[in-house]
């Protein structure tokens, strides 16, 4: 059996979070990911802890499966052999603003006259049509510009990012299943094609599917918030000695809990009766629930939860999350052997095919470790000396 993307070389030219995330995604599904980095490497071999310089977590994490090639774009030669290893790629992937990628050769129309029927994935801050175009952009300045953390502000004092680099990840991702639709498009027509997905429209677009709300309709019927997600006491419920979460939906579900509860009389009331009034009224709703599940242990609550099948999982930090053992037992957290970094635990893929198989394999690797590999397929013997000297 192979892999999803068995035999698709996919040249990576991103930094930092979003466009690696996307090219992790592409290198879980067998994608030969090559990833091209300037002689002092990708920033994200500094983020996070670290054992060895310039394998810190965060890189460890985020390109596990990758080869390393070094070079110099800002050099005639490094501009000359990453134009030739275009040449090589199914799918070239950046997360440059455009104005950059031209003055480095590596616009689309660049990369088209090299391979015609390259797929080419731009990662770019904002749209290219829009005025900001060419404007810098990292997670917290798009959670900002997109309402994210304006959002935030909603159920406390004052606006917030989301602790994860939400708009990197969304980005990486939606980008991933952008390549896979380009590429399918390929595969039907024999053709390639520039697919563009900014950080900013792409998480307003997946900000406001839910929080469009009232400004779905013109004139609008209400403010642009959702009132089940915005509610105060949307939040992880106290227990009698900890905290539970626990979401009631449909309509079977809030009978089943309230009637064990012994508070059917809610559903009675004329501000609960409907599914609408339920969502419309959420805060008021979910004090009533707050206060009937401070009334009992979490343990004796996950029971009675899993009996009456209403959604529930105590909370979880991190610590106890990498402590299941079915997690390790199924092979989604485990312990490799990096060459350099030693002993590590990595995350598996959440992706699971039952034909083709996704492993998460392969160490992250050190600054330019393939640059001779990668050259030599171009018989460059003067660029693989070149950039030998500029890998570490």
């Amino acid at each position: 059996m192979t892999a999803p993307l068995s035999g698709i070389r996919v040249l990576d030219l991103t930094s930092t979070f979003s466009g690696p995330y996307c090219t992790l995604v592409l290198a879980d599904l067998g994608a030969e990911v090559v990833k091209v980095e300037p002689p002092g490497g990708d920033i994200a071999r500094q983020l996070g802890a670290a054992r060895t310089p310039g394998l810190a977590a965060v890189f460890l994490n985020m390109n596990r499966g990758k080869k390393s090639v070094v070079l110099d774009l800002k050099s005639a030669g490094g501009r000359d052999t990453v134009g030739r290893l275009v040449g090589t790629a199914d799918v070239v992937v950046h997360n440059m603003r455009p104005r950059a990628a031209q003055r480095l050769g590596l616009s689309y129309e660049d990369c088209e006259r090299i391979r015609p029927d390259v797929v080419y994935c731009a990662i770019p801050g904002f749209g290219g049509t829009g005025p900001h175009a060419d404007r810098p952009a990292y997670d917290d300045v798009i959670q900002g510009a997109a309402g994210i953390a304006a959002l935030q502000s909603v159920n406390q004092d004052r606006p917030g990012y989301v602790t994860t680099p939400l708009a990197d990840k969304i980005a990486g991702l939606t980008a991933a299943v952008a390549v896979l639709a380009a590429l399918r498009h390929r595969d039907a027509t024999g053709a390639g094609q520039r697919v563009e997905v900014p950080m900013f429209e792409t998480m307003v677009a997946f900000g406001l599917l839910e929080q469009l709300d009232g400004w779905t309709f013109d004139p609008p019927t209400g403010p642009p918030l959702y009132p089940r997600t915005a509610a105060a006491n949307r939040r992880p419920y106290p227990t009698a000695d900890g905290h539970l979460c626990v979401l009631i939906y449909t309509e079977e579900q809030w009978r089943r809990f309230l009637s064990r509860a012994g508070r059917a009389d809610v559903l009675t009331r004329p501000e609960f009766d409907t599914v609408g009034k339920r969502i419309a009224n959420a805060d008021a709703l979910y004090a009533i629930v707050a206060e009937i599940l401070r009334e009992r242990p979490t343990a004796e609550w996950l029971a009675v939860l899993d009996e009456i099948d209403v959604p529930c999982a105590p909370l979880a930090g991190y610590e106890e999350i990498l402590s299941e053992a079915y997690l390790r037992e199924s092979g989604f957290v485990s312990t490799v052997e990096h060459p350099v970094a030693g002993r590590l635990r990595q995350i598996g893929s959440p992706m699971a095919f039952s034909r083709s198989p996704v492993v998460a394999g392969g160490h992250a690797p050190t600054l330019g470790e393939h640059t001779a590999e990668i050259l030599a397929e171009l018989n460059d013997e003067h660029g693989v000396a070149e950039h030998s000297e500029e890998a570490p």
